[in-house]
């Protein structure tokens, strides 16, 4: 939130959504408002609205910075803007909480609350992924909603072939002489002309997204080819290629938590919330603040850890985990264990080096 050249600000409140903007301008120093209204979200609506700030810009002899709250299009939003040489803050809207607990909400009120905070420097910014990370985790989820749709109809076809008496596993349908023989034995019993041509749709179905899973993860890894920190992730045993470019991707740049593990934990999420009166504390459940997709990537890395005693069964957090799952309960040992996974990474990244397995033996290891 930085002046140009000293220059005095117009300030500029947007309330964005998916149609429309309402905008709310006031020049920082004496307070006027100078430009209010609602534009479309089109190229028209930019348009009109780049040209009248250009206006404003030239006949005020001032900068023009604006203010819009983390949405599915503030990115858009902000390419846009400083594509036109205007400064955009994304504000945080989990730290900014005056506009979600207003008593008169509407979009007017709101793009003025923003355009006076900003006016006051006083919100607080969101950090914007890289067009790289954000393109990664856009594949990313369309690969998880792929796969999921492979576990909902392997279930059904589970489900389907036990009502013929056929009971199945999971493995049946990955082999083509498997697959041929469940649709032989569907067909030699005669329940109906219709039901071995239809496990043969259903199964070409699973080949289909089988296919697309396989395009988006060669495609990812085209992207990630020269990405040094999935690299030094997938050093790290229980970190596959697909958890390394979602932890990667959802970090994005490591500078910004300023090498500090508490700011990089509360961003993940996995840090408990305080409660606390007077000298009582209390801690309870994590926050669950931080994105859903990377928290979850940990979780999966602290359980393919724990299925490799083989490996881990001499570190210390390993002995640590069975000790609190059995004081503790196995969820609570396990988020332990994912702080301490975090842990590791963080130090990964920071210092970019690979994993060191004879550390995982020191007493000293937290």
């Amino acid at each position: 939130m930085s002046k140009t050249e000293d220059l005095p600000r117009i300030c500029v409140g947007v309330d964005l959504h998916k149609m429309q903007f309402t905008v709310h301008a006031v020049h920082e120093e004496t307070g006027e408002v100078v430009l209010n209204g609602v534009y479309r979200t089109d190229k028209e609506g930019y348009k009109t609205f780049c040209e009248k700030l250009h206006i404003l810009e030239s006949g005020q002899e001032c900068s023009i910075e604006l203010a819009v709250e983390a949405t599915g299009n503030a990115r858009y939003f902000k390419n846009q803007m400083e594509s036109e040489g205007f400064g955009v803050v994304v504000v945080n809207t989990s730290k900014f909480k005056v506009i979600t607990m207003s008593t008169k909400k509407t979009d007017s009120n709101d793009a003025a609350t923003l355009a006076f905070f900003l006016s006051k420097e006083m919100l607080p910014e969101s950090h914007l992924c890289s067009q790289t990370s954000e393109e990664i985790r856009r594949m990313l989820k369309t690969r998880s909603i792929l796969v999921s749709s492979t576990v909902k109809i392997k279930n059904q076809l589970h489900g389907m072939l036990l009502g013929y008496g056929i009971e199945t596993k999971t493995a049946q349908f990955q082999s083509k002489k498997k697959r041929q023989e469940l649709i032989n034995d569907l067909a030699d019993h005669n329940f109906s002309q219709f039901t071995a041509s239809s496990l043969e749709v259903t199964l070409s179905i699973l080949d289909g997204i089988y296919a697309q899973v396989k395009k988006i993860e060669e495609q990812i890894q085209e992207i990630t080819k020269d990405n040094e920190n999935v690299e030094l992730l997938m050093t790290m045993p229980g970190i596959g290629f697909v958890g390394a470019t979602t932890i990667a991707s959802y970090i994005d740049e490591m500078e910004r938590f300023h090498g500090d593990f508490k700011k990089f934990s509360s961003y993940l999420g996995i840090v408990p919330k305080v409660h606390k009166s007077a000298e009582v504390v209390h801690m309870g459940h994590i926050t669950k603040r931080g994105p859903q997709e990377l928290r979850t990537a940990f979780v999966q890395v602290a359980m393919g850890i724990i299925r490799q005693p083989k490996n881990t069964s001499e570190w210390k957090l390993m002995k640590d985990y069975h000790t609190m799952k059995i004081t503790k309960g196995s969820g609570r040992a396990i988020i332990a264990l994912t702080r301490k996974v975090a842990r590791i990474v963080f130090a990964m990244l920071n210092n970019h080096e690979p994993f060191h397995p004879e550390l995982m033996i020191r007493s000293d290891i937290a």
